[in-house]
């Protein structure tokens, strides 16, 4: 059976699972072969460190932020009770120093090698949290993709995702109208989440839809996703 992907959408349960890999790893490091000292172990504990302790301040500034705009709007409109909490979050004392960029893709790396490990096993791999759970697969006859149109400068980023079954899927066909009277055209087949549109803007003011369908090898499944459109050009 296929298994999801282990690693979480939300920053919070990110941090969650890099901390219980770091507190965890120790144990196994023996078993796996692996030196304590060894440079990717000595950096997930840092990084784990660090990105526990920017999220948990991300969300104080956001509370603060909150706290802040009520504000605001009380001494701008009044009101009958007056907002309460109002605080800067400062950084604690011993704030963890800064880890180069790519925690998530340094994590991936380590967890492709300790599962390599002549020694690793599922219990392992459960006790560490990157034993994805047993996934059923999805219908395939109703399954639609999800599409998102962001203009971004000169080009139109249409995001995608697997929505958890890329164990099942292979690619996403992408086609596009762009206002021309040839309707939809394919545009491309994509394997990775997230694809831009470089196609030159047009000089007056259009209107470009877009459209997708999951693949299985040659053949397309499911169903046509839900037409999105974008104001483009001029």
């Amino acid at each position: 059976m296929a298994k999801s992907d282990y690693m979480p959408n939300q920053d919070e349960e990110k941090a969650s699972l890099f901390v219980l890999f770091r507190d965890n790893i120790g144990a196994q490091l023996a078993t796996l072969g692996i030196p304590a000292a060894d440079p990717d172990i000595v950096q997930q504990a840092a990084d784990a460190s660090r990105f526990r302790a920017i999220v948990d301040f991300c969300g104080n500034m956001q509370n603060a932020a909150q706290a802040w705009t009520a504000e605001k709007n009380y001494e701008r409109d009044g009101g009958d009770t007056a907002p309460a909490g109002q605080v800067v979050p400062a950084l604690p004392a011993g704030f963890p120093a800064a880890v180069p960029a790519g925690i998530v893709t340094r994590f991936r790396a380590l967890v492709k090698r300790v599962k390599a490990a002549k020694n690793y096993s599922a219990a392992i791999g459960q006790a560490l949290g990157i034993e994805g759970s047993v996934q059923g697969a999805p219908d395939l006859t109703t399954l639609q993709a999800i599409l998102t149109l962001t203009l971004m400068g000169n080009a139109v980023l249409v995001g995608w995702g697997w929505q958890g079954f890329s164990a099942f899927l292979d690619m996403l066909e992408l086609q596009v109208d762009r206002g021309d009277g040839k309707g939809f055209v394919f545009l491309t087949y994509d394997t990775t989440p997230n694809y831009t549109d470089t196609a030159p803007l047009p000089a007056t003011l259009a209107k470009w839809k877009y459209r997708a369908i999951y693949r299985v090898g040659d053949a397309q499944v499911g169903a046509w996703s839900n037409e999105v459109g974008i104001t483009v050009g001029g």
